[in-house]
C-alpha cells in the first residue's frame, strides 16, 4: 500500500469517528438552557469540541458564579467553605467525579476557601466536559 493510499484510509476512518459529544447547540434549542443538558456518552479517541460562543455565552448566563479567565477560554470560581475540612471534603467529591470523567480541574486551595478553574485541554478551551463539571459542582453546592 502506498503512502497516500495509507493516508487516505487514515484520514477516512477519522471522519467516520462520531464526536464524542455532540453539539450543544441541538440541546440548548431543545431544552433552552445549559442546566437541562445531558451527559453524552464519551467516545475515546473522538476530538473534544469548543463551546461556540453562544454556548459559552450560555454557560456563564447558567452558571453565574462562574466567571471567564482574563488570559484564555476557562471558566473560574472562588468557594468559601465552613473550615479546611469541609474545603478538603468538597475537593474529595469533585476530584472523585473527575476521575469518573477522566477530566480534572485545575485548582487552589488556602484554609476554607478553593479556586476552580474549568477549561479543556484537548479543545483548547471550554467544552461539554466543562459544562457537566459546572453542573456536578453546582450539585454538591446547593
Amino acid at each position: 500500500m502506498s503512502a497516500n493510499a495509507a493516508w487516505r484510509d487514515i484520514q477516512r476512518a477519522i471522519s467516520s469517528i462520531p464526536p464524542s459529544y455532540s453539539s450543544l447547540d441541538r440541546l440548548t434549542e431543545r431544552h433552552g438552557s445549559l442546566t437541562k443538558w445531558q451527559e453524552q456518552p464519551k467516545d475515546e479517541g473522538a476530538p473534544m469540541q469548543k463551546l461556540s460562543d453562544d454556548e459559552r455565552a450560555l454557560f456563564f448566563k447558567e452558571f453565574s458564579n462562574w466567571t471567564p479567565a482574563p488570559d484564555r477560554d476557562a471558566a473560574t470560581a472562588t468557594f468559601k467553605l465552613k473550615d479546611f475540612n469541609a474545603a478538603f471534603g468538597f475537593m474529595t467529591r469533585i476530584a472523585l467525579k473527575a476521575d469518573k470523567m477522566d477530566h480534572h480541574p485545575e485548582w487552589f486551595n488556602v484554609y476554607n476557601r478553593v479556586e476552580i478553574t474549568l477549561t479543556t485541554h484537548d479543545a483548547d478551551g471550554l467544552s461539554a466536559r466543562d459544562v457537566e463539571m459546572a453542573r456536578f459542582i453546582a450539585s454538591i453546592t446547593s
